[in-house]
């Protein structure tokens, strides 16, 4: 097997290794986001099956004396000769500096708008916690209390009544 075969397949190892699927997939909210999340770790799967099998494996040498054998040994070393001057260029990645910095970015955008989703949720979180407190206490309570949580109502009423607009 080639070098740079060997190398492909070991990265691919590794970053399977490496990536957290089941974190990822936590985040998801919808049941579309969901579906192509499966289909981007199925490919992503085939992808590193197919490297680790086709690409990990030494081929099997060849036995040049059986062939001798039967065919001759001329013809048998003319084959040898031309098969011992393939040389299989060494892979040279530049796809990946070009994307590089892009794909940087794109992390710094993802992480920034992580923050900004978890500080959003954190709000909606409080909100919620304290309308299910306001659903438990409104049977009971006063319009001064009310107002004491929401003082902008208290002062959009008050000027509704200094001006004498009753709503109609």
């Amino acid at each position: 097997m080639s070098g740079a075969g060997k190398k492909v397949a070991d990265v691919a190892l590794k970053a399977s290794r490496t990536i957290d699927w089941e974190g990822m997939a936590r985040l998801l909210v919808t049941d579309e986001a969901r579906k192509e999340f499966a289909t981007l770790r199925r490919a992503f799967d085939e992808v590193n099956s197919t490297l680790q099998t086709k690409f990990s494996q030494e081929p099997e040498p060849i036995d040049w004396e059986y062939y001798r054998k039967g065919i001759g040994s001329r013809l048998v070393d003319m084959y040898k000769e031309a098969y011992d001057s393939i040389e299989i260029p060494k892979y040279v990645d530049t796809v990946t500096p070009q994307y590089k910095p892009k794909f940087d970015a794109l992390l710094v955008e993802l992480k920034e708008a992580e923050e900004k989703s978890l500080k959003e949720s954190n709000r909606l979180e409080k909100e919620i916690v304290e309308v299910q407190e306001m659903k438990k206490k409104i049977s009971t309570m006063t319009a001064n209390e009310y107002f004491e949580k929401h003082p902008e109502l208290k002062k959009k009423f008050d000027d509704e009544i200094r001006n004498d607009y009753w709503g109609y």
